[in-house]
């Protein structure tokens, strides 16, 4: 039943099913990890594309992507243990929330994306990994959710994580303060569709991320 299920329901049934299993993208990978990472950077798209758009930043300083495009805070919150803590950091730098804020699952309100942030972090200090904790990058526009006006969101989010993480002691990376335009958008030239680095926009948070990595 469940398969005919999901044939009559086309595409959209399919990607709804495939978020009820935790997602095994890396399971091969994190096997073949001998050598403990300094750090494991974790998250969506963002993260996912940045080994490949800059993979030395990764071999030079032993660290370890585990990023998935278009997963949000719930999403990585279920596979946490897998591709974060079995690999044991020294650090994971989690950068999460604009996915949620575009509501690829749904409507979510910000305090339930800062309680899956905060349950990662917990989640990490038990296991005596440090939890690094990074801004939301600054959007105007969703092109794949063009009703949506993030960038404010993006902002109040952003103020969230911030004061959660100096209460719990934790570093905070801000991006956004350096990458946004006048709208509060990502500047063009550090990604052209408003949303994702380019190279240049990943050397800007490589600079402003590798003083935090020591």
């Amino acid at each position: 039943m469940a398969v005919v299920l999901l044939m009559a329901g086309g595409a959209a049934a399919q990607e709804r099913y495939q978020k009820v299993i935790p997602p095994r993208r890396y399971e091969e990978a994190n096997k073949e990890v001998k050598v403990r990472p300094l750090a494991v950077l974790f998250g969506d798209s963002i993260t996912d594309a940045w080994p490949i758009m800059s993979p030395e930043f990764f071999t030079l300083n032993n660290l370890i992507g585990r990023g998935i495009s278009g997963e949000t805070t719930s999403d990585m919150l279920i596979r946490f243990q897998k591709d974060a803590v079995s690999l044991r950091p020294k650090y994971v730098v989690i950068l999460a929330g604009t996915n949620d804020i575009a509501m690829n699952d749904g409507p979510i309100s910000l305090e339930h994306i800062l309680d899956n942030i905060i349950s990662m972090c917990q989640i990490a200090k038990a296991n005596r990994i440090q939890p690094i904790l990074c801004s939301v990058l600054p959007a105007y526009l969703y092109r794949w959710r063009t009703e949506l006006t993030p960038a404010e969101e993006i902002v109040e989010l952003n103020e969230m994580i911030r004061a959660y993480a100096e209460s719990a002691d934790i570093p905070y990376v801000d991006y956004h303060s350096q990458m946004k335009d006048e709208r509060n958008g990502l500047q063009e030239n550090l990604g052209p569709d408003g949303v994702h680095p380019n190279l240049e926009g990943y050397r800007m948070m490589e600079a402003i991320l590798i003083d935090f990595l020591k």
